[in-house]
């Protein structure tokens, strides 16, 4: 599925970083949900750090659309990963992971994440997606999904 067919600017359009951010969170997954389930998502949601906890139990999930997901979750998966580096991470192939992968539907064969970073780039969550395609998203994807974080200030200029 070439992410061409997203148009990440239509959502963006419907966006404003105003509202506590919970409410800013569930108003981006009901409009990326809503825009692209027919599009190659199979799920999208929010997990939010919780550095006091052990890294085994980091990531707590937040809102989500349209299925439970596992939560908490380890700092070794994907999401950790986009956490730790506070850069996206684009798995074509999610089996190709091994004990990095957590899966929380096994009919998944795709995911992104992006980091969420405050105004002092300190990564405090992730938006996840996932898909059942192979080979769902690319870099345009990253971009998209970047400005949409923006538009709803749920993060930084710099990630």
């Amino acid at each position: 599925m070439a992410s061409t067919s997203r148009d990440y600017q239509a959502v963006v359009d419907q966006l404003k970083p105003i509202g506590a951010r919970d409410q800013r969170m569930l108003a981006v997954v009901d409009a990326l949900w809503v825009a692209f389930e027919n599009h190659g998502y199979s799920w999208v949601g929010f997990y939010i750090d919780r550095p006091h906890e052990p890294d085994e139990k980091r990531l707590v999930l937040s809102w989500r659309r349209d299925k439970p997901a596992c939560s908490p979750i380890g700092l070794h998966g994907v999401c950790g990963q986009a956490l730790r580096s506070k850069k996206p991470r684009i798995v074509r192939d999610v089996t190709e992971l091994g004990e990095n992968y957590i899966a929380c539907d096994p009919r998944d064969r795709s995911e992104i994440v992006m980091p969420l970073l405050d105004e002092r780039g300190v990564c405090w969550g992730v938006l996840d997606i996932d898909s059942s395609d192979l080979g769902a998203f690319d870099e345009s994807d990253a971009l998209g999904l970047h400005q949409v974080l923006e538009a709803a200030g749920l993060t930084s200029h710099s990630s």
